[in-house]
């Protein structure tokens, strides 16, 4: 049996996709080119905290707040499959933070989920270590 164009492979492209996505957006600091890579609510679990953004008003400024004011641009180190479906995908993503100089602030692991809605692929949630 081949594996070639199973929706489960269309799903995992589209996942990696939004994640190429949302880091360019991100260091760009595109606030409208972030939250398209996010569906709202968005949640994220870190640590035992729970946030739940319901739209994407206050999401960038939340994120700046905990990056750091040293946080220049981010880097995703791996990101690794752990399973998908045709609607949803699970992925472990190494998540670096560096300083303008290029200098390391922070490495942690996070957990996305990515869901098709309405046939737009996008983050639903995250659980993830990074530091508070």
């Amino acid at each position: 049996m081949t594996r070639d164009n199973l929706p489960e492979d269309e799903a995992v492209t589209a996942a990696l996709a939004v994640m190429d996505a949302h880091i360019a957006a991100l260091n760009s600091r595109e606030q409208s080119a972030i939250a398209a890579t996010l569906h709202f609510p968005h949640i994220r679990l870190s640590g035992s905290a729970l946030k739940i953004w319901e739209t994407e008003d206050s999401y960038f400024a939340d994120f700046l707040a905990r990056a750091g004011g040293d946080w220049h641009h981010s880097a995703f180190a791996n990101i690794r499959l752990l399973h998908a479906s045709a609607s949803k995908v699970h992925l472990d993503a190494e998540i670096r933070r560096f300083t303008a100089g290029d200098r390391l602030i922070t490495s942690f692991r996070s957990l996305w989920i990515i869901t098709d809605e309405g046939g737009r692929w996008a983050a639903k949630m995250r659980s993830s270590f990074a530091p508070e």
